[in-house]
C-alpha cells in the first residue's frame, strides 16, 4: 500500500533512541472513524507504541458504511471521492486499485453529484405530471446564475444586506423569485412551476449541505467550502475499503470496540489522582470488556503522573498523556458539558453551538423490474403547492414532503433496479423513527402520485440510513449556520490547554474530525486530513523535546 499521501513529512523517530530510555506517552484515541484511524495509524508509523483507540459502535468507519446487498455494495453513509488534484482519499483509492471498476456513469463532474451523469433528470410533479425538459433547463440556469453569487460574499469579500438574513435560502428564494416574476415571456402557471421548482432545488441544497433548511446557512461564509479539482468518484467495492486500507496496519488489539466514553478528565490535579488511584485499586481486575479489543488494566497513574483520565462508560478509567477527540459535532453539541471535566473553554463551547450539523439520510428501494424509462437517472419531487410559501414546515405526519428526490443507481448490471432516495433536517429523524413497511409504503404512495402511474409495486426490499437518531453520531456532517463562521471551525479544533497555560502539560485533549477542518469540513477528506493534523502535532512536540535533550550542554 501507498500511504505517502498521509503519512507525516518526517520519516525519523520521533522519539529517539533517547528518548526511549524514558516511557512513551500514551495516547488514547476516541472515535475509529477516518479521522481516528488516521491519526492512529500515522502515529504508530512514527514510532508511538503505546496508542489505543475507543470506539462506542462494535464497528470501525464512523460514518462511512458499507453494506453488501447482493452484488451490489451500498452506501448508508459516505459515498463520493468529492475530486481528485491532490485529495489523498482519491489518491488511496487510485493507488491500491478501488477505482478500476468505476464506470463512466459513475464519475461526476456536476456540483450536486448524483450516481450517474448521463441520462436526464425527470422533474414530476404532485399531479403526476412532468414539467418540460427545456423548462427544467430554463429554471436550472437560472438557479446557477444565483447559486454562484451566494459564493461570491464569502469569495469577493461583498457585504451582506439586511433583507437576506445573512441566509443563503432567503437570499436565494428572494432573488430568484424577483428574477421569475420579471420575466415577461413567461405565463403565470409557468411562473408557478418555477417557484414549486425552486423549493425543490433548495431541498436538494440542504440535502448536499446536510442542514435542516438553506434558511439556516450562512450566506457571508458559503464560498468558504472549497472544491477539490476533479470528478467526484464513487467506490464499486464500498467506501469502507479506505477505512480497511488504513486500519491494515493497525494491531487488533490497539482498538476497542464497544467502549463508549463517558467524560475526559484533563488537567488532572494531584488530590484528584489520588482519589482515582485509589479507586483503581479496589477495583482492579474487573474488566468489562469481553472483546478481542479488550482494554487492560493501567499502572498506577499516581507514579507515572498522566495529566488525563478517560472515564468509559462500563466504569474502567484509562489514563493518558494525551486524548485525539474525533467525535461527531452532534455528539459534542448534545454531551460536551458532560464529557469534558473541568468543562471546555467559552470560545470553543461556543463554537460547538454556532456551528451547524444536521442529518442527512438515504432510503434505498429495490425493484424486480424499473418502472421507470431506461434514460431516467433521477425521479424529483415538485410539489405545486409550495410555490408562494417561503421555507416549508410540515407537520410531523407530514414528514414525506422533505423527500426531495430519488437517483436511480448506475450500472444495473451492478446494482438491479434501485433506488436511492434523500431526506433531510427534522424530517428525516422523523422517517427514522418510523418502521420500514410505514417507509416503504409512503414511498411508493408518493412515487406513484409523482409519476402518475398507479401500478408501481412497492419494493422487494428497503434500506435506509439512520444517523440522527444514532446516539454515536447525531447527524450527518456540519455546516456554517447563519452566524458561525471559518474561525468556529479552527476554534474546535484548537488543543487543550491553551498555549497560555504555560504551566500545564501540552496537548492533552486534541480535536479531529470532519468539523475541524475550515475548507473541507463535511468531507471524507477533510476528516483524513484532520487526524493527520493532530498525530503531526504530537510528532512535532516529541521531536522538539527529542532534540532539546540531545542538545543539552553537559554539565
Amino acid at each position: 500500500m501507498q500511504s505517502s499521501e498521509i503519512s507525516s513529512d518526517s520519516t525519523d523517530d520521533p522519539l529517539g533512541s533517547g528518548l526511549r530510555t524514558h516511557r512513551q506517552p500514551r495516547i488514547v484515541v476516541i472515535g475509529a472513524g477516518l479521522a481516528g484511524i488516521t491519526a492512529t495509524k500515522i502515529l504508530l508509523e512514527n514510532g508511538f507504541t503505546d496508542v489505543r483507540i475507543l470506539e462506542a459502535s462494535n464497528h470501525i468507519g464512523g460514518r462511512i458504511q458499507s453494506v453488501q446487498h447482493g452484488n451490489a455494495t451500498l452506501e448508508l453513509g459516505a459515498t463520493w471521492i468529492h475530486g481528485t488534484n491532490g485529495n489523498p482519499v482519491y489518491h488511496l483509492a487510485e493507488d491500491n486499485g478501488l477505482l478500476e471498476h468505476t464506470t463512466d456513469d459513475e464519475r461526476s463532474v456536476g456540483r450536486i453529484s448524483l450516481y450517474a451523469k448521463n441520462g436526464v433528470a425527470h422533474y414530476q410533479t404532485n399531479s403526476g405530471k412532468r414539467i418540460p425538459k427545456d423548462l427544467v433547463e430554463e429554471f436550472s440556469d437560472l438557479y446557477n446564475e444565483v447559486y454562484k453569487l451566494t459564493q461570491e460574499f464569502f469569495q469577493n469579500g461583498k457585504p451582506v444586506c439586511a433583507e437576506s438574513q445573512n441566509s443563503v435560502g432567503v437570499f436565494t428564494r428572494d432573488l430568484v423569485r424577483k428574477k421569475i416574476m420579471l420575466d415577461p415571456d413567461d405565463s403565470e402557471s409557468t411562473k408557478k412551476l418555477k417557484l414549486s421548482m425552486l423549493q425543490q432545488y433548495l431541498k436538494v441544497e440542504s440535502c448536499e449541505s446536510s442542514s435542516p433548511s438553506m434558511d439556516e446557512v450562512s450566506l457571508s461564509e458559503f464560498g468558504e467550502w472549497t472544491e477539490i479539482p476533479g470528478a467526484h468518484h464513487v467506490i464499486p467495492g464500498g467506501f469502507m475499503k479506505i477505512v480497511d486500507l488504513l486500519a491494515q496496519d493497525i494491531p487488533s488489539r490497539t482498538i476497542c470496540l464497544g467502549k463508549p466514553v463517558r467524560c475526559i478528565h484533563w488537567n488532572w490535579s494531584a488530590q484528584q489522582q489520588e482519589t482515582v488511584s485509589k479507586g483503581n485499586h479496589a477495583n482492579q481486575g474487573s474488566n468489562h470488556n469481553d472483546n478481542n479489543y479488550s482494554c487492560q488494566p493501567q499502572e498506577d497513574p499516581q507514579i507515572l503522573g498522566y495529566p488525563v483520565r478517560v472515564e468509559c462508560e462500563d466504569e474502567e478509567w484509562i489514563e493518558a498523556n494525551h486524548v485525539i477527540v474525533t467525535a461527531s459535532l452532534g455528539v459534542l453539541k448534545k454531551s460536551h458539558e458532560a464529557m469534558f471535566s473541568p468543562s471546555l473553554p467559552e470560545d470553543k463551547v461556543l463554537a460547538i453551538e454556532k456551528l451547524g450539523i444536521s442529518t442527512t439520510d438515504k432510503i434505498f428501494l429495490e425493484y424486480a423490474e424499473p418502472f421507470w424509462s431506461p434514460e431516467c437517472n433521477s425521479i424529483q419531487f415538485v410539489w405545486e403547492d409550495e410555490a408562494q410559501l417561503e421555507q416549508p414546515v410540515y407537520p410531523e405526519k407530514m414528514w414525506y414532503k422533505k423527500i426531495c428526490s430519488f437517483d436511480v443507481l448506475y450500472p444495473p448490471e451492478r446494482y438491479g433496479y434501485m433506488l436511492s432516495g434523500w431526506i433531510c433536517g427534522q424530517e428525516a429523524l422523523l422517517m427514522e423513527g418510523c418502521d420500514d413497511e410505514t417507509v416503504a409504503e409512503t414511498c411508493t404512495e408518493l412515487l406513484r402520485c409523482f409519476t402518475g402511474n398507479p401500478n408501481i409495486p412497492k419494493p422487494r426490499h428497503i434500506l435506509r440510513s439512520s444517523w440522527g437518531s444514532n446516539p454515536y453520531i447525531r447527524g450527518s456532517y456540519s455546516f456554517t449556520r447563519v452566524g458561525s463562521n471559518g474561525g468556529d471551525f479552527e476554534r474546535l479544533a484548537m488543543p487543550l490547554p491553551y498555549a497560555k497555560s504555560t504551566k500545564a502539560p501540552p496537548l492533552q485533549v486534541l480535536f479531529a474530525g470532519e468539523a475541524t477542518h475550515r475548507k473541507y469540513y463535511s468531507t471524507t477528506h477533510g476528516a483524513l486530513l484532520s487526524g493527520k493534523t493532530e498525530a503531526t502535532r504530537l510528532i512535532e512536540m516529541y521531536q522538539d523535546l527529542h532534540s532539546a535533550e540531545t542538545t543539552k550542554p553537559n554539565m
